[in-house]
């Protein structure tokens, strides 16, 4: 088992490594080269900077089984069927029961903004949510562990 990160812009890097070394688990941490930094510390995978490419490098990595950090949910709906865990940077999982709707709620935001209105982000991230990230991801990795995936 590994975890790939969508690192671009992942807000939860170091506390991916943190867990991940508690467990003994590979962090792949996937970017653009626009991102690349000499000082960066775990496995960086550097991918091209065109579009989507740290995403097909994932898709074509990742094995089932395997976790991948990322709130591209166009990236989730390519995991999710294969049976690889995928949480947000703010711990959501993302699953079979769950992913269409998330899906459906970015195509509206975009149509929305097509036409003209402003959308809202999300909220800036606290610590609090950083901390509640950190426990799913433990939460997941000891349920692994136990062979029971939480839903």
């Amino acid at each position: 088992m590994s975890i790939y990160v969508d690192a671009d812009a992942c807000p939860v890097k170091h506390e991916i490594q943190q867990v991940a070394r508690s467990f003994a688990i590979d962090v792949f941490l996937v970017a653009s080269y626009a991102h690349y930094s000499p000082s960066r510390v775990g496995k960086w995978k550097y991918v091209d900077s065109t579009k989507e490419s740290a995403d097909l490098y994932i898709v074509n990595h990742v094995h089932t089984g395997d976790i991948v950090i990322t709130d591209d949910y166009g990236l989730s709906s390519l995991l999710v069927p294969r049976n690889v865990y995928v949480l947000t940077s703010r711990g959501k999982t993302i699953h079979e029961g769950n992913i269409d709707t998330y899906l459906e709620q970015r195509f509206l935001a975009q149509k929305a903004r097509n036409a003209g209105y402003r959308t809202k982000g999300p909220s800036a991230l606290k610590k609090e949510d950083k901390q509640k990230f950190v426990e799913r991801l433990q939460a997941l990795l000891h349920s692994l562990i136990d062979n029971e995936w939480p839903q």
